[in-house]
């Protein structure tokens, strides 16, 4: 019994040459690119975009799903009017996203 997997395992088995190892990595960093590293390039390109365009006004959600309207803008932190009476500071890139106008009175 222990001869016949010697004989499959041995007829099973070949060199491969260097240059397919190469071609392999090769497509191996290929697919991480398309699937890992170009999606998240895209991602924190248009979150960049979000964050310039934000002005006094605008009505945003935070990270931490407060929303609010843009009462002062910074360099790093914006001022947002949560109710009447409360602002809260926060830092710029903890925008998620910019709400239509009036989301904030239908709540």
């Amino acid at each position: 019994m222990g001869l016949f997997i010697q004989d499959a395992y041995a007829a099973g088995q070949g060199d491969g040459s260097p240059v397919q190892m190469f071609i392999m990595i090769g497509i191996i960093f290929v697919m991480f690119y398309f699937f890992i590293i170009r999606p998240q390039q895209k991602r924190t390109k248009e979150h960049t975009n979000l964050l310039a365009s934000i002005s006094k006004g605008d009505e945003v959600v935070t990270t931490g799903g407060v929303i609010g309207k843009v009462a002062t803008i910074g360099e790093n932190f914006i001022e947002m009017r949560v109710s009447d009476n409360s602002t809260l500071k926060i830092q710029k890139h903890a925008v998620t996203s910019v709400m239509p106008k009036g989301t904030m009175k239908s709540m």
